[in-house]
């Protein structure tokens, strides 16, 4: 509760504590994302099944991730959200550098489940502070512009990864992306300024905080959010199976070298990956402008015309070739996000934000990052003794075969209920 003047903050301000919170994503994903370009190298080290890696590079981390998010949530529904992150930064940037110094498989799985403690309290209070730095009508391009930090981090994790494992080694990229973090949790502590809740909408939270069963059936009731969660989760399988494994695949079909691949993936993630993001809020907020249902109908075609080259990609006979054909879903894959991650902001009361965003993360990390690279991995070893080194290559074509389909239909389903949900909203201030 806000007892004195209401804060007024400038433009300057909110694309000042824009830039920051996307600058803080990047990070978020560098240390994600960091361990895909080494798991060959880690592998080799440790002599480990990508069932275990795929384990390593999502369960590991996810588990802990989605069970700590929900309470970091409720506590960002009552406290100040920034010091919230501030804090997760530090955690998860010293946990990302320990992961350099684990002298075993089990040391290194520890480590990465501190970075997933240390993550699970940044997006739930960014999303919230950035409903209040921006109105209904341009939070999705907002939400766009801060989900540009996860291709701007995963482009850094790619090509600062690859040339690293090769020139010095893997234990050497925890330390390089992990230790600058530190400096950006004190830029975060003491240059962002906390906006007041409900500011950017004109409305007023209420003093009493829901609780969390009241989130969970107050958002289970609204059959637009089921169907967005369980697509986005669906979508992020996807995502996250390729961009663990897509190294692995391209080093075992075409015994490409490391650092460029590291270079290839990460000028595809980061250029076609940021527009994708980018651009899927902004066409949201352009399209569903009138009727949100609108831009799920975009979302749901974007998802499958991602699914067809996609297939093609891990179907083609050179590594050229897949790298061509990867670029286009690696951008109009990533449409689905903002307008994702803005819809549930729009569809909740205020004192609900942080917790029902902790819930969405929660459906797409579950279903994404803890089943994703596992599946993939898991799905490669059973591919193995038929189709040796080229296991990885069909592993990755079935789950996007399979899984974006589905993800389209919900998609399609969430736009039948969005309009009505979102006229719901405000009464439960």
């Amino acid at each position: 509760m806000n007892n004195g003047a209401p804060v007024v903050l400038t433009l300057a301000a909110r694309r000042y504590a824009m830039v920051i919170l996307a600058i803080v994503y990047m990070f978020n994903f560098v240390d994600r994302q960091i361990l895909a370009i080494l798991l060959p190298s880690i592998r080799d080290e440790f002599g480990v099944s990508d069932a275990y890696l795929g384990f390593l590079s999502g369960t590991a981390f996810a588990f802990f991730y989605v069970i700590l998010g929900i309470p970091i949530a409720q506590y960002a529904d009552r406290c100040n959200r920034r010091n919230l992150i501030a804090v997760a930064v530090a955690v998860w940037s010293g946990m990302t550098a320990l992961s350099g110094m684990a002298a075993n498989i089990w040391q290194l799985t520890l480590a990465r489940i501190g970075v997933g403690i240390g993550e699970a309290g940044c997006s739930p209070p960014a999303h919230s502070m950035i409903a209040d730095y921006f109105p209904p009508e341009k939070r999705s391009t907002a939400m766009g512009f801060y989900t540009l930090g996860i291709s701007a981090g995963i482009m850094l994790a790619y090509l600062a990864g690859g040339w690293v494992v090769q020139n010095i080694g893997w234990r050497a990229a925890f330390f390089i992306v992990g230790l600058p973090g530190l400096v950006l949790a004190l830029i975060v502590r003491f240059t962002l300024q906390e906006p007041q809740r409900g500011s950017s909408e004109g409305r007023t939270a209420g003093d009493v905080q829901p609780r969390l069963l009241d989130v969970f059936e107050f958002l289970l009731a609204r059959r637009s959010f089921v169907h967005m969660s369980v697509a986005a989760g669906l979508s992020s399988l996807v995502g996250y199976a390729v961009i663990s494994f897509m190294p692995s695949f391209m080093v075992r079909s075409f015994d490409m070298e490391i650092a460029a691949l590291g270079r290839w993936l990460g000028l595809i993630l980061g250029i076609a990956g940021g527009a994708g993001f980018f651009f899927g809020g902004y066409f949201a907020d352009r399209i569903g402008k009138t009727r949100k249902r609108r831009a799920f109908v975009f979302i749901s075609f974007m998802v499958l015309f991602s699914a067809a080259f996609l297939i093609a990609a891990f179907l083609a006979d050179t590594w050229k070739m897949v790298l061509l054909l990867y670029a286009i879903p690696a951008a109009t894959a990533n449409v689905y996000l903002a307008p994702t991650l803005s819809l549930t902001q729009s569809l909740v009361a205020l004192r609900m934000r942080a917790v029902a965003s902790a819930l969405v993360l929660l459906i797409i990390n579950v279903i994404g990052l803890g089943v994703g690279p596992w599946f993939a991995g898991a799905l490669s070893d059973y591919f193995e003794p038929q189709f040796a080194q080229e296991s990885m290559r069909y592993s990755l074509c079935t789950i996007s075969a399979v899984i974006l389909p589905w993800a389209a239909w919900h998609y399609y389903r969430a736009g039948v209920h969005i309009d009505a949900d979102l006229m719901r909203v405000a009464d439960n201030d």
